[in-house]
């Protein structure tokens, strides 16, 4: 269970070895074996007690901001550096390897991308199935740009990589506004806030992947603040930002499910001067069909695991490749 605190006056308090959690619905008190991660909104409250008891049974206590970005969490001190494996991270920066790397990145995530178009053709109609084939297209010559690029580190490839793959999503989110009723339409990416509904959804649901990211990265002893394609300035977890990609078509493929569902309507945001956000049921629906998704068991790279496992796995295999990479290993 994940459990979230997201409305105004709930609480979360420690009760003979339980967390008790007390809303304006009533108390429930859940076992911490059955709590994988707990989040904390604005407006919500949580005791040290409770905190403490995360802490001994390894469970994430993430702090978030109204968009469901994460803006502090608290773990254990058992996650501390790992002075070899940091180490490595900063070694691994400056080298050849990480330039293919990070190209390899950016075309598994326009490959994400293009997958996800190809989906999408099978219930259109042929006008429909055209302009998608149109953005596949440009999509794919995108990514043989990418594959072509040249350079000795990261920061000699770094601008072109970003134009290519910033004129790639656009052309994928362009894409994708086609497929969704007229409601849930949009005029391509808007952050800071969401200017549509669509972007609030996708917004929230980001910023519940950040955190499980960052988590992920910290537990295999990866400092999420160094880097490797996005820069590491205003004091952001940069590597977070860098191995999200890997994973943002399953955020992607469950706000597309609910738009075209239309699993939401107008309560479920609160919009002001063009700005859009999420709020109360719009909240639980995105959070509640994300962490579903993610708790799905699947085949991924030859094993079946939960999608929340094959994030961790992933962090973990990154950890060894930093180390192994340094010394030189294949």
């Amino acid at each position: 269970m994940h459990l979230v605190l997201n409305s105004f006056g709930a609480s979360l308090r420690q009760e003979n070895g339980l967390f008790s959690v007390s809303t304006a619905a009533g108390k429930q008190t859940i076992p911490p074996r059955e709590v994988k991660s707990i989040t904390v909104s604005r407006g919500a409250r949580i005791s040290s007690d409770a905190v403490l008891l995360a802490i001994e049974h390894e469970i994430d206590v993430l702090f978030v901001d109204k968009l469901g970005k994460p803006q502090g969490r608290v773990w254990s001190v058992k996650y501390g550096s790992v002075s070899d494996i940091r180490r490595a991270q900063l070694e691994f920066f400056y080298s050849p390897r990480a330039v293919e790397w990070v190209k390899e990145l950016v075309v598994e995530k326009i490959n994400n991308q293009v997958g996800m178009l190809f989906s999408l053709q099978v219930d259109a109609d042929e006008v429909l199935r055209r302009k998608l084939a149109g953005a596949i297209n440009s999509m794919e010559d995108y990514k043989r740009k990418v594959r072509s690029l040249e350079g000795e580190t990261v920061p000699d490839i770094a601008p072109a990589l970003r134009g290519w793959e910033g004129a790639s999503s656009r052309r994928y989110f362009a894409a994708v506004g086609l497929c969704l009723p007229e409601r849930f339409r949009f005029e391509g990416r808007s952050q800071h806030p969401a200017t549509d509904w669509f972007n609030a959804m996708l917004n929230y649901g980001y910023g519940m992947l950040y955190g499980k990211v960052e988590g992920a990265l910290i537990r295999a002893g990866i400092d999420p603040y160094v880097g490797i394609y996005h820069r590491d300035d205003y004091n952001r977890p940069a590597l977070v930002f860098d191995v999200i990609e890997r994973f943002r078509i399953w955020v992607d493929y469950v706000v597309i499910q609910l738009c075209q569902q239309e699993a939401l309507n107008e309560d479920c945001f609160l919009q002001e001067e063009g700005r859009v956000w999420l709020q109360g049921l719009g909240k639980r629906i995105v959070i509640q069909s994300v962490n579903d998704y993610l708790a799905e068991v699947i085949s991924f790279e030859g094993l079946e695991r939960s999608r929340s496992e094959h994030i961790q796995r992933y962090a973990h295999r990154l950890a060894e490749h930093f180390v192994q990479q340094t010394k030189g290993k294949s």
